[in-house]
């Protein structure tokens, strides 16, 4: 199963950028992995919340193949702990060509996205500032790699 991971904005914060090729890197070697950065918005100022989800949405939906499984990380989507996220995986894994995961912009996502998306992922009822997030979220597949290969990255 191949994995990608959307980002609508390129990541500014060097640390950041650090630490989530680190995890890229680590986490390509259980699976194909590769990140696809969509660029941001030009000339905002002019566009509403949902004109710009709008427009952003039309970008992502364009890097989806009608047989991706698609799964947004969403403030409003299923929370899990670690173990359960490695599970999902892991079933994933046996079932979906090539997962796809998105991390928004600002505003969140298209009702087209919405319409599109399998399922949606949060990884926390607190706020992360999308940089973070995208550092949280590649150690989180790392870490359920290692759970699924019974490695001792993970404490439980």
């Amino acid at each position: 199963m191949k994995t990608e991971l959307i980002l609508v904005g390129k990541t500014t914060d060097k640390h950041f950028e650090a630490g989530i090729n680190d995890y890229a890197t680590r986490i390509s070697h259980y699976m194909p992995f590769g990140i696809t950065t969509i660029p941001e918005l030009k000339n905002t100022k002019n566009l509403s919340e949902e004109q710009q989800k709008t427009a952003e949405g039309e970008l992502i939906l364009k890097q989806i193949q009608p047989q991706d499984t698609l799964v947004l990380l969403d403030e409003h989507g299923k929370e899990q702990t670690s173990m359960e996220l490695a599970r999902w995986l892991e079933q994933k894994r046996g079932h979906a060509r090539r997962l796809v995961f998105v991390i928004g912009g600002p505003y969140g996502f298209s009702q087209a996205v919405y319409g599109r998306a399998n399922e949606k992922l949060s990884l926390s009822k607190l706020t992360f500032s999308h940089q973070m997030v995208r550092l949280v979220f590649t150690e989180q597949i790392y870490r359920a790699c290692t759970i699924i290969k019974g490695e001792p990255y993970h404490h439980e």
